[in-house]
């Protein structure tokens, strides 16, 4: 990398750091401690006032990497931010769960992850681009392992009221980031004209390999959601209390992504990267079939530890090559397009995973859950085996 590149890429992955915290940090109270406001008696609401974020994420992510081809990457990247801002101001303030479903809303309607990722690849070389969006990768994955860890110590501490207050100043930090740390839009990066962004938008759906990767994120993250519908029942099984969890969890996330760096980057450097892309899914697919194996037996703490680091091989993999796929897959007038398609994708998944993955488990269990999981991912990688990673292209000066 370049020194701009660094400083692009580190930048960026800061942004989504920030971003990613402040959404992670709420997760492991929010049932709890949202049952204590009025309304909060209601599990159902409950559930929606969580999931409300990822509904409103899922219809604005194509409405932002369009405003990102069309006005411009930092300026919708700040809308963004001040969104998510405004939402988490609500969501502290709010005095029963209805304002906290509102608030809720907001942040998620601050749907800045294609237009971020549109950016870094504006800023990055293709050969390159895959190292780039592997540190945004690793900073989501280390903030997901970090809420784990502070989320309840900070919820004893300041309440949930208190939590979204820390996600505003996480927001603004943000913010400041992107204004002040990121380096400016380059030139080959024109905003266009509203008729290129409509082409460029049928274009993208159209494309096959554009197609084959927003199938694959979809899988992936309602297959990694559905997982948790029954992993911590298993660690709990297996002799691990629930507030200990982070135990397991945090090593097999900081392990995964030392052996991603010394497999991935190597294999894309040797022009392998289709071959990474496929042993991801069937990381991920032997992970799925060792947990259907394993729910039928009394769950061993090793055995699930060892899953979870294979899996968050796998899952991390991913997260660096498929969305590095898409921006060389897209022509450049359509990268935030085809990343804001990518995104929605993303977070349909994550709705489709709670919501189906919830059902499953309760209508057939454990067993059917994994099974179910199991099936998606040999689709998917079915479908991914015809997929060619783009030749590589170097950026105009």
């Amino acid at each position: 990398m370049t020194g701009s590149e660094r400083r692009a890429s580190g930048a960026l992955a800061l942004v989504f750091a920030l971003r990613m915290l402040g959404l992670f940090i709420v997760l492991p109270v929010f049932a709890l401690e949202a049952a204590r406001l009025p309304g909060g008696d209601d599990p159902a609401r409950v559930g929606l006032a969580m999931g409300l974020y990822g509904l409103t994420q899922a219809f604005l992510q194509i409405p932002f990497g369009i405003a990102s081809d069309r006005f411009g990457r930092k300026p919708t990247i700040v809308t963004g931010l001040l969104l998510f801002a405004a939402g988490s101001a609500i969501a502290a303030w709010a005095p029963d769960l209805t304002w906290l479903a509102v608030g809720r809303a907001v942040q998620g309607a601050g749907a800045i992850s294609a237009a971020v990722t549109a950016f870094l690849a504006d800023l990055t070389r293709d050969s390159v681009r895959t190292k780039a969006m592997a540190m945004v990768g690793a900073s989501i994955a280390l903030m997901f392992a970090l809420s784990l860890v502070i989320s309840p110590l900070l919820a004893g501490w300041v309440g949930l009221s208190g939590i979204f207050g820390l996600t505003l100043a996480l927001a603004l930090l943000g913010i400041a980031v992107v204004l002040w740390v990121a380096p400016p839009e380059p030139l080959t990066h024109k905003p266009s004209d509203m008729q290129q962004v409509r082409g460029g938008l049928g274009e993208v759906l159209r494309h096959p390999g554009l197609l084959r990767l927003n199938l694959g994120v979809f899988v992936l993250h309602a297959v990694q959601l559905a997982m948790w519908m029954a992993l911590p029942a298993m660690l709990v099984q297996a002799g691990l209390a629930q507030p200990d969890h982070w135990q397991v969890y945090l090593p097999a996330v900081a392990a995964s992504l030392l052996v991603m760096g010394g497999l991935l980057f190597p294999l894309e450097r040797k022009g392998r990267l289709r071959l990474a892309f496929l042993v991801s899914i069937g990381l991920i697919l032997v992970v799925q079939i060792g947990l259907w194996v394993l729910v039928d037996a009394q769950p061993d703490l090793w055995a699930l530890g060892g899953l979870l680091f294979v899996f968050f091989i796998g899952f991390n993999m991913m997260e660096a090559s498929q969305p590095s796929l898409v921006s060389k897959l897209a022509a450049p007038r359509a990268r935030g397009a085809a990343l804001g398609v990518y995104n929605t994708l993303q977070s349909v998944g994550f709705f489709v995973g709670g919501a189906f993955g919830g059902w499953l488990a309760r209508a057939h269990g454990p067993q059917g859950l994994f099974a179910a999981c199991a099936a998606a991912t040999l689709v998917w990688l079915l479908v991914a085996w015809p997929m060619q990673a783009p030749t590589p292209v170097a950026r105009r000066k």
